[in-house]
């Protein structure tokens, strides 16, 4: 046995051994991540991985260990439904660096940052997806964010970005499909696997890619549903978003950020009421420019360096250079179009879209997504249950998702309260998956370690 596959056994005998025995947390702020309103000085007790009681007047287990939260609120551990794993390795990215040991170390620095599930979209390989699920299924692994993942649909020579594609084809990753028997017929080839949900890519790259017909996408989507199956949708057009909705697109990914949303599309979405990964953060570097520990604990130091002395704004390519001429313009409807969204029915859900560059990483970037919503008009309480409730609800995740007896003990315990000021969500004291406590200091040494032998 290697010294690897050692430490994964033993790591994950130990977390099993922990989880059986009965714990009460006591004293502080619980959020639920359903919307209601906080309970102060509550108490809730785990035990086998699972929430069993909460509350303020609970009967709390003989011999139990008790823990003290005063001064603390826990709210669930996040959900994110939107990233793509594998290929950063923050000095290096490829399909060179897509492993099992990379695919965990993504997972754990999204368990880090307070997040138990995360789902890669489009991007991941399917055989090593299917066999990744099974050795975390098993505990393999050690403690890390809950892997999912869809395959992804394009045209021949279409679907991902410049930088995304490079990998993805290396790898053979996308099904590339030009009819609608294709299309038909490759679904269901997945849907025998076992897949639940796929992505689609509508989207031409300002008139530089192919791009996926209504023939394609209307077989894609009408197939899959036949089959119990969810389709995201990448469209970041008006005119797309309008199209993907009305062929019964399930997720829609991408906010509209060129033009003004109209009001037929409006009352689309109030007809459809779509689920909705905004993104919005994708590409933001304010947080390393800002020189916030929170995001630079989990980056190289030479790669923070590298953001900073860049001044060049490119897609896809942080800077802390000055903004580019239209990025006002571009504000100005993010501000127009957010708060339609919601008032219409979008079902906003957490995605990130990270994995794509190292100035918006795995963990760090839903709490970007989190400021940005609120900054946008959401209040903090429906910010947090886009970010545990909804995501769970998508996904099927029927023991995830909010602070509630039959829950997974997956939660945040933070040294302040989000619900005066989303930011908060920052000052994380401790993250728990499955009842047991995340080792964050010894991720913290590793990363320090590996940065120092750079």
């Amino acid at each position: 046995m290697t010294t690897l596959a050692f430490y994964f056994a033993v790591t994950s005998l130990a977390v099993t051994a922990a989880a059986q025995q009965a714990v009460v947390y006591e004293g502080g702020r619980l959020i639920a991540g359903d919307g209601s309103a906080a309970v102060e000085n509550g108490t809730f007790v785990v035990q086998n991985a699972l929430i069993t009681a909460i509350g303020r007047a609970i009967k709390v287990p003989a011999g139990a260990i008790h823990v003290n939260l005063a001064g603390k609120t826990v709210m669930p551990a996040m959900i994110n439904v939107h990233v793509h794993i594998g290929y950063e390795k923050y000095t290096s990215w490829g399909a060179q660096n897509y492993t099992p040991e990379n695919v965990l170390d993504h997972l754990q620095r999204e368990a880090f940052y307070g997040t138990a599930a995360t789902q890669s979209v489009g991007s991941s390989p399917l055989e090593a997806s299917l066999q990744f699920q099974r050795d975390q299924q098993s505990g393999k692994f050690p403690p890390a964010s809950r892997f999912f993942f869809t395959p992804g649909y394009a045209p021949p020579n279409g679907g991902p970005d410049e930088v995304l594609r490079e990998a993805t084809n290396a790898l053979h990753v996308i099904n590339e499909v030009s009819t609608a028997p294709e299309a038909r017929a490759s679904i269901k080839k997945i849907a025998g696997r076992g897949i639940k949900a796929v992505k689609i890519w509508v989207d031409d790259r300002r008139g530089t890619y192919p791009k996926m017909t209504p023939e394609v996408y209307n077989a894609i989507i009408d197939e899959a549903h036949r089959r119990g199956m969810i389709v995201h949708a990448h469209a970041t057009t008006l005119a797309d978003q309008k199209a993907v909705v009305r062929a019964g697109a399930d997720v829609l990914v991408h906010l509209v950020q060129g033009e003004k949303l109209d009001d037929e599309y409006l009352a689309l979405l109030k007809e459809k009421k779509p689920y909705w990964a905004t993104v919005i953060s994708l590409g933001d570097p304010t947080a390393v420019c800002e020189q916030d520990r929170f995001f630079e604990q989990a980056i190289p130091a030479t790669v923070i360096a590298k953001i900073r002395t860049t001044t060049e704004r490119r897609p896809l390519a942080p800077s802390c250079g000055p903004p580019s001429a239209n990025s006002a313009a571009r504000e100005a409807i993010i501000a127009y179009n957010f708060p339609r969204m919601i008032a219409a029915g979008a079902r906003i859900v957490l995605g990130t879209d990270t994995g794509v560059h190292p100035g918006h990483t795995f963990g760090s970037g839903e709490h970007v997504e989190l400021a940005r919503w609120v900054q946008l008009g959401l209040t903090p309480s429906q910010a947090i249950t886009a970010a545990t409730q909804r995501p769970a609800e998508l996904l099927g995740l029927k023991d995830m998702g909010t602070l509630a007896v039959g829950k997974r003990a997956n939660f945040i315990v933070l040294d302040a309260n989000p619900l005066e000021n989303i930011r908060n969500t920052r000052r994380i004291s401790s993250v728990y998956l499955d009842g047991v406590k995340f080792d964050r200091e010894a991720l913290l040494a590793r990363w320090k370690k590996a940065d120092a032998a750079q």
